[in-house]
């Protein structure tokens, strides 16, 4: 393995690793020649990208988190400090995504909405969302991201050295995901604290990014592209410049550069997106 962070041994922790982005990410930096801590909601999904790490020769670290509850997260990292010492490396990760049905039937009518000639309307979503609903992507979604930031500062302050890459979307940057406005709320939120954070800890060798992923080929969206007909995906198509989702691989290869040395980024939200947002 190569080892391209500036420290010996570094330690990376990711956030909602199970599979999907979030598993490929940790299995990237395990290449890259991070020393890995994982964690995800279910252990179930988390053991799949832990057996892929040690098969790789890595050495990780498998924690069941749930991130929204700040009491967990600390020991997560109190955990992590015990097994191998500090956290070089944050990747926030852990997401709630609208994936349930109505989630998806919303898409739908949205992408529907924008590729085909039709009297402009409210599309209603905002009107009908419960207080449930708005809230549950917020605890995990942003106060999961400050629970897990704040804990790992409290180790890269003192050692004056830490990258944290928070994992936002092109939703939080631009509109289009009007579907879903409480997870485009969450996301422009990651992307404030980003900003934030990255202009208070630059001083201390701590450097603060985010990725804006703009549609990840993830088993999950390919199976949600597979209840669309022709018709259906050929309008999702035509969003998209590239003409295609990014691969998981490459999004984790932004990644992995921006946890690791050298580089002189600093509070900034990249957004490979396929050129749907320019």
């Amino acid at each position: 393995m190569r080892n391209p962070l500036s420290v010996k041994e570094p330690v990376a922790l990711v956030t909602g690793a199970g599979p999907g982005l979030g598993g490929a990410l940790a299995i990237a930096l395990a290449a890259a020649g991070a020393r890995l801590v994982i964690c995800d909601i279910d252990p179930d999904r988390l053991n799949g990208t832990a057996e892929k790490i040690r098969s790789m020769g890595g050495e990780v670290l498998s924690l069941p988190c749930d991130v929204s509850d700040s009491a967990a997260v600390d020991a997560m990292f109190t955990q992590a400090a015990q097994h191998f010492g500090t956290v070089h490396v944050l990747v926030n990760n852990a997401a709630l995504v609208p994936a349930r049905p109505v989630d998806q039937q919303r898409r739908s009518e949205h992408y529907a909405y924008l590729t085909t000639p039709e009297p402009r309307r409210s599309l209603g979503f905002t009107s009908a969302m419960s207080d449930e609903e708005w809230l549950r992507f917020w605890n995990v979604n942003v106060h999961g991201v400050f629970y897990c930031t704040r804990a790992a500062l409290r180790m890269m302050e003192p050692q004056r050295y830490g990258r944290i890459v928070n994992i936002a979307s092109v939703a939080g940057i631009s509109a289009m995901s009007v579907h879903s406005p409480h997870y485009s709320a969450t996301k422009g939120a990651v992307v404030a604290f980003t900003k934030a954070m990255a202009a208070e800890v630059a001083g201390a060798n701590i450097q603060v990014n985010a990725i804006a992923p703009g549609g990840v080929f993830t088993p999950d969206f390919e199976a949600y592209l597979q209840t669309l007909d022709e018709a259906g995906r050929n309008r999702f198509w035509q969003l998209i410049p590239a003409g295609r989702l990014g691969t998981m691989d490459e999004y984790a290869a932004t990644v992995v550069h921006l946890a690791c040395d050298p580089h002189y980024l600093v509070g900034q939200i990249i957004s490979p997106n396929g050129g749907c947002v320019i």
